[in-house]
This record gives structure tokens, C-alpha cells and sequence, in this order.
């Protein structure tokens, strides 16, 4: 019996421990809050006096890019807790409850800071995640995201038709008729943070806009809607820098109510990495390598035309430096900064050659129609930046690529019958366009993701089925500008320059076989009658090696 007492005590004492390790956050309905979680601490999060038409509640917890564990018990249990950045739990409630509690700590006992709120739904509400059969809660509202270099891919559990206090929630597969969960329709939304801003500030600001259903369809954009038939999991194109927050909403057509999931974030970065964190996305060599690709472009973009051999040379660095870069990504896993020296180096083999095929045999149709490409290639790519990319036919990979070449393929053949002016657009257009990719190494902008996107594309088979839809902020339409201002400034300026003279320079060495055949021809040209180099290096190696004969009378003769 003693041994009870000392059990029950012991018992006390612990629990009594546990609530003072633990602060208590009390929580207004729709109202955010700020919390604070110790180190080695945990918060309890309370809400009471819950109105009796209230079904069932969410509590969300955004931090910058900590972890935190939101948790139905003091001690987190596995299946009734989550952790993550972006966390939370939904609680239904019995008849007569007033007052819900829930428990914040970070997994690692260190110290975190962010925000909360809880919302109330009533019991035409659908439930969130309520038909959830891929993750440990029972109930889970929350959005699951995982990113890499090329994609950023999202998944939710199914949601199921609301239901009143105390009643028993309807079966999720059993029947498909139009009174199940089979009826419910979801929205898939993107919230853009201001481009280049990774502060806890403006993250905190921007949940604030995201965190109910009006909030999201007031501020977000949508990006697709879906019925209970389609997968609940989407690809988005990964924007390192680029905060984004993912929103989605469940909809019951029936009863004309809806709820929201809770919202995720990612800026598609490490906040602890020490290489290539989110706080070092710009390396040294690719800020190098687009710097001088900058400059060059500049020059090509004024006097690309009147420079041909120079024009020649960037424009066959760019395509062959393209193309050199896709092979070996795809076929070694060598490191980056190796790969980009790489790819400068097969740059400028291929610059040279380009050259050195002019020069050799003179065809300048066969160089306009490979720079004609290049300009191809930014138009089709352009095409497919603008919505138009997002469409669901341009998600199978053959429709894709069919449609990106025949336009590719038909910005050089409709500039055969003016090649000049071909070229010239080409080397205003492109040359710009690298001037941007050159601020990008230094400030993030969308526009880089014109090429980037295809590139991507080519070098991730499953990219394809991501949406590649990106913001366009203050900076992109500073870059618009200025994009258009030196293409169009180029191609005016070479044009007026260019009027007067003749279309394409002459290869040197058809010039040079040129006019060898008229020496040769030319009985009248003085140099017609003079030894080639060959015979006249030969005629000196036999005045050198052969001995002199002797001349015999050297007195003149007397008559």
C-alpha cells in the first residue's frame, strides 16, 4: 500500500515538473499570435470558449526555417504529432467542448520563434485531410514539400465531407456517390514573396495574407483545380531565392463551403547549409563566367554585324557551349565549377570553328542559319515562359519538344530571304538578353528562367510535369526594360550603320583564291610573270648548294 503512495507521488511530482517546464500561449480564433518555444522548453497553446456550431479547429505554426513539433500530447507520440517549418494539427471536437490545447517544442531542444493561429470550421466544412492513408496523423492538414535543383513537388492527404459534433465521419472509399467525399474539388494556389527579400519579416507578413480561404483567394494566384479523381501531388519549378508560399483549398460544390489546408513555404534553399545556402546562392564562377558573357553580348548587340568574325565566334561559343553543357551533365557527375570550365573551353573550340568554317569555305548562309537558330531557340522559349507553357498538352514531353522546334526551326528560314536583317535582329536580341542573364549572377530575376526552364527540361526527365509559372516583380520589369532598350537600340544603330554596305564581308581565303586565279590569268599583271613562293625558295637553295662554273675570257675582245 505505501508503495501506491510513493507511486501516486511520484507521479504528482512529475507532471507538476513537466508544467512548469512548459509556458502556456493563450489563442483568440483567428487571430495571429506570436509564440516563442525555449530552449530545452515547451509551449502549450490554448484556445477556450469555442462556440457550440464549431465542428472541428486547425492550429498552424510557421517558422522561418526552423523545425518545430506540434503535438496533441505533452510528450510527442508518433501519429500524433508532425514536424516541420510549416506545422499543424486538426482537432475535432466532442459535444461540449469549450477549450482545445495543443504542445510546441523543437526536436532538437533549441530555442525557436514564429507565429500561430487557429482556425475554426463549422460541420458543412469539408475536413482536411480527413481520408488521409499516406502519412502518421489520423487527420492531416498539412501540405508536404520537398524540392531540388530542377522541381518543387507538393503532397496533401485527401479531404472528407464535414460532419456535426459527436457524429461518426463518413466512410472515405466505400461508395463514390455524390453524397462522399467524392463530390469535393481542391485549388491549388502560389503566393510570390518579394523577389531577393529572405527576411523573417516579410515571410511573416506574407502567412499573414495566405492563412484562410478568403486570404488565399484575395491574394494568391491559382494555379490548378482538381476533382477528387486526380492525384493530390504537383510539381512546380524549383526558384532558388525565390520564396514562395503553397496554398490549397478544398471545396464541397454541394453545400458551398470550403477549407484550407495549412500553407507551406520554401525558398527552394538551405537556410544551414554552409555551401551553396541560401545565403551564398551566387558562385564565384558563374558570376565570372556571365559577366564576360555580358560583355560580349553587349559588343555583338551594337557591332556584332560590322564585326562579323567576332559575331561568329560568340554566337558558336553560346550554341556550342549550350549543347556541350547538356551532354555532360547528363552522361558525368562531375562537380559544377569543373563542368562550367568545361563548357567555356568546348565554347571556344566551337567560337573558333564556326570562324574557321567561314573563313575556309565562305558559306554564309550556313553561319546565318545556326545564329538564326540561337535566336530561335530565345523566341521559343519565350513562348513557352508565358502561360502558355502551364497549358496540360505542353506537359507530355513529345507535343513539347515538337512544338519547340518547329518554332525554332522556322525563326531562321523565315530570315533566308533577308539575312542581313536577320543577323542584325539576332545579334540585338541575343546580345541584350545576355546583358540580363549577367544582372542575374549578381540579383535575382525571373527572366533568367526563360532559358533556364529548358534547360531544366533537358536535363530532368520528370520536369516536364511541373508548373514552371514564375512572378514578375519591380526588378524583371526594370529587366524588361532595359532588355528592350538595348535589342532595339542594336539593331537601329546597325542597320543605319550597315545600309551602305555590302551585306556580308568576303572570306579571306576565297579572296585569297580569287585572286591567286587572276594572277594567274592576267598576262598584264606584273605578277604573273613572278615565280611562285614555292619556286622561288627552291631556285635559292640551288644558287646556295651548286658550285659556280668557271667564265673563261673575262678581257673584252679586241675587233
Amino acid at each position: 500500500m505505501n508503495n501506491k503512495f510513493v507511486i501516486f507521488g511520484f507521479l504528482v511530482l512529475l507532471v507538476l515538473f513537466l508544467i512548469c517546464l512548459y509556458n502556456r500561449v493563450l489563442f483568440s480564433l483567428g487571430t495571429f499570435q506570436n509564440v516563442s518555444v525555449p530552449v530545452n522548453g515547451t509551449v502549450q497553446a490554448v484556445v477556450s470558449r469555442v462556440p457550440a456550431d464549431v465542428s472541428f479547429l486547425t492550429l498552424q505554426f510557421h517558422t522561418h526555417h526552423r523545425n518545430v513539433t506540434l503535438s496533441y500530447t505533452l510528450i510527442p507520440l508518433y501519429g500524433f504529432s508532425v514536424t516541420a517549418a510549416d506545422a499543424g494539427l486538426l482537432s475535432n471536437l466532442t459535444l461540449s467542448q469549450t477549450t482545445v490545447s495543443w504542445f510546441l517544442k523543437t526536436p532538437d531542444g533549441s530555442s525557436a520563434a514564429g507565429i500561430g493561429v487557429i482556425l475554426p470550421y463549422t460541420s458543412t466544412d469539408p475536413v482536411p485531410g480527413a481520408c488521409n492513408q499516406e502519412f502518421p496523423l489520423e487527420i492531416d492538414p498539412n501540405i508536404y514539400l520537398q524540392y531540388n535543383l530542377f522541381e518543387t513537388m507538393i503532397t496533401f492527404a485527401p479531404a472528407n465531407i464535414g460532419y456535426g459534433r459527436g457524429e461518426i465521419p463518413p466512410a472515405c472509399d466505400v461508395d463514390m456517390g455524390s453524397s462522399t467525399r467524392w463530390r469535393l474539388v481542391y485549388e491549388v494556389y502560389q503566393y510570390f514573396l518579394p523577389e531577393g527579400d529572405l527576411s523573417e519579416q516579410s515571410l511573416i507578413s506574407s502567412l499573414e495574407k495566405v492563412a484562410n480561404v478568403q486570404n488565399v483567394q484575395d491574394n494568391s494566384r491559382k494555379v490548378v483545380s482538381l476533382t477528387s479523381h486526380d492525384r493530390t501531388q504537383f510539381s512546380f519549378s524549383s526558384l532558388p531565392g525565390q520564396g514562395v508560399i503553397f496554398s490549397v483549398i478544398v471545396r464541397d460544390p454541394v453545400l458551398n463551403t470550403s477549407a484550407s489546408y495549412i500553407p507551406v513555404h520554401t525558398y527552394a534553399c538551405s537556410f544551414n547549409s554552409t555551401l551553396d545556402g541560401c545565403s551564398d546562392l551566387g558562385r564565384v564562377s558563374t558570376k565570372v563566367f556571365f559577366t564576360v558573357i555580358g560583355l560580349a553580348g553587349l559588343f555583338v548587340c551594337f557591332v556584332g554585324h560590322r564585326f562579323f568574325k567576332c559575331e561568329l565566334f560568340c554566337m558558336g561559343f553560346g550554341f556550342t557551349a549550350f549543347v556541350f553543357f547538356v551532354v555532360i551533365t547528363i552522361t558525368t557527375p562531375l562537380e559544377y565549377n569543373l563542368r562550367l570550365a568545361l563548357t567555356a573551353l568546348m565554347g571556344v573550340v566551337g567560337g573558333v570553328a564556326m570562324v574557321m568554317s567561314w573563313w575556309r569555305f565562305g558559306s554564309v548562309m550556313a553561319c546565318v542559319l545556326v545564329v538564326g537558330l540561337i535566336l530561335g531557340f530565345l523566341i521559343s522559349s519565350i513562348v513557352f515562359f508565358t502561360p502558355l507553357g502551364d497549358l496540360p498538352v505542353f506537359h507530355n514531353d513529345v507535343v513539347f519538344w515538337v512544338v519547340f522546334v518547329c518554332i525554332m526551326v522556322f525563326v531562321p528560314l523565315f530570315f533566308i530571304r533577308w539575312p542581313r536583317e536577320g543577323n542584325i535582329i539576332t545579334c540585338g536580341v541575343v546580345g541584350a538578353y545576355t546583358v540580363v542573364l549577367a544582372v542575374n549572377a549578381y540579383t535575382y530575376t525571373s527572366l533568367s528562367f526563360i532559358t533556364l526552364d529548358v534547360l531544366k527540361r533537358l536535363l530532368n526527365h520528370n520536369f516536364s510535369r511541373a508548373f514552371i509559372s514564375v512572378p514578375l516583380q519591380d526588378i524583371d520589369f526594370i529587366m524588361i526594360t532595359v532588355w528592350v532598350v538595348l535589342g532595339v537600340s542594336g539593331i537601329v544603330v546597325q542597320l543605319y550603320r550597315e545600309k551602305s554596305r555590302p551585306f556580308f564581308p568576303p572570306s579571306p581565303y576565297v579572296m585569297w583564291k580569287q585572286e591567286r586565279e587572276r594572277r594567274k590569268t592576267n598576262v598584264l599583271d606584273p605578277s604573273h610573270h613572278k615565280p611562285s613562293l614555292s619556286a622561288q625558295i627552291l631556285g635559292r637553295i640551288r644558287q646556295l648548294t651548286q658550285r659556280a662554273e668557271p667564265a673563261g675570257e673575262t678581257t673584252p675582245l679586241l675587233l
